[in-house]
């Protein structure tokens, strides 16, 4: 089966998080991404363990979070800080669709490996740079993690319970969700430039910024601000403009209940046999029940807690009344429906029989859909082969290069 990305050779300068998860989403779609690390450390997560992958005998093994962002992958170790690594790369780039890179603003002119000196070689090029605060600005030369954007950005303002509850403040979310998030507007912006050099035939340089991409995920709270001057707050597990909109503690537990519309306002309290609270007219409209929110919540809390969650769940599926329970990632992989859509999937590994467990790619193409050919990498385990095979290196021009420590 053909893949749909299969005619791309995206050669992968990135670590960490953001910049893999773009390119994972490119290989998992067929592209021949070639992950280019430097020799005996490579990518920085190789080592952020434990958990880690299975191992060789006398390998240095790598890390899950490693392997979670960088299948389908080959690697090749190659050091730019010398002339010779950098030619290597320049080479690789004029046989490249796409280079997505996220060193700090300015580091790679230093290695004559910028857009200008890639496109030189290759006019066709898309090049894509990740950083935490762009090329541009009074903060471009700035460092930065995942965790200063969700706080720089908005979303932790947003995000936690209210300030006047226990436990009130600022949070940041469970994972790193300006990485992926950068890594997906990423993937967005090389496919509309690949679209784009369909029609003029040149390459361009994309510039893409975690704190753009956090601000940009603000929507309606950035928007409403835009739109009021009044700051949004955090409203813990509700939602600002529904109710009930959040998390309710059952007999036995917590569920979710998203009622997001009227006719769902009056199913859910029958559901709960509470039919009073549908003919209070506080009640019956959406903005009602935001503006009297301190008075009804409390009702249906208590409402709540006279059944255990299985319980609700049936009642409130019987109502078709949006609800879902809070699972836990053994939970997850246990639900029938994540276990019928195959979100679990398994990479053979060489002389391994569990193979590498992954979470498979969200991306459903019916005729084209994503594959997982090969697992995660090892570090410069393709370097031989892709000198050989792709720059027709010569045994004795890969042995020099090796003994000159240009490659690993």
């Amino acid at each position: 089966m053909r893949s749909a990305l299969s005619h791309l050779r995206v050669l992968d300068l990135s670590r960490i998080l953001a910049g893999p998860w773009c390119t994972q989403n490119l290989a998992d779609l067929g592209a021949d991404v070639i992950k280019v690390e430097r020799p005996g450390s490579g990518d920085d997560t190789r080592h952020w363990g434990p958990p880690w992958l299975p191992r060789r005998e006398g390998e240095r093994p790598d890390s899950v979070y490693y392997a979670s962002t960088n299948r389908n992958k080959r690697s090749i170790a190659i050091d730019i800080a010398c002339a010779a690594g950098q030619q290597l790369v320049r080479e690789l780039a004029a046989r490249s669709d796409v280079l997505i890179e996220n060193y700090k603003a300015g580091d790679l002119a230093r290695y004559g490996l910028a857009y200008a000196d890639l496109r030189a070689v290759n006019p066709r090029l898309v090049y894509c740079s990740i950083t935490g605060y762009g090329h541009s600005g009074p903060y471009a030369g700035k460092p930065g993690y995942d965790f200063i954007f969700q706080g720089q950005g908005g979303l932790m303002s947003v995000t936690g319970e209210r300030d006047e509850l226990p436990g009130g403040g600022p949070q940041k979310a469970g994972f790193a969700v300006a990485d992926v998030l950068t890594g997906m507007y990423a993937g967005v912006a090389i496919l509309a430039a690949l679209q784009a050099r369909e029609r003029s035939g040149a390459g361009q340089h994309i510039d893409m910024a975690l704190l753009d991409c956090v601000v940009a995920l603000g929507g309606n709270h950035a928007t409403s601000y835009l739109h009021t001057g009044e700051v949004p707050r955090r409203w813990g597990n509700a939602h600002p403009n529904m109710v009930p909109y959040q998390v309710f503690a059952t007999a036995d537990g917590h569920i979710v209940v998203a009622a997001g519309n009227d006719g769902q306002w009056q199913r859910f309290c029958q559901a709960i046999e509470r039919p009073e609270l549908a003919e209070d007219a506080r009640y019956a409209s959406a903005s009602g029940r935001i503006v009297h929110r301190p008075d009804l919540v409390p009702k249906l809390e208590r409402a709540l807690l006279l059944r255990d969650s299985a319980d609700w769940l049936q009642r409130l599926e019987a109502a078709a009344i949006p609800s879902g329970p809070i699972n836990d990632y053994r939970q997850v992989f246990a639900d029938p429906q994540v276990r019928h859509r195959g979100l679990h999937a398994n990479i053979p590994l060489p002389d391994d029989e569990a193979g590498c467990a992954t979470v498979a790619s969200p991306l459903r193409l019916c005729d084209t859909p994503p594959r997982y050919r090969l697992p995660p990498p090892r570090l410069g385990q393709h370097t031989g082969e892709i000198l050989s095979g792709l720059l027709e290196k010569t045994p004795e021009d890969i042995a020099r290069l090796r003994a000159e420590a240009v490659i690993g």
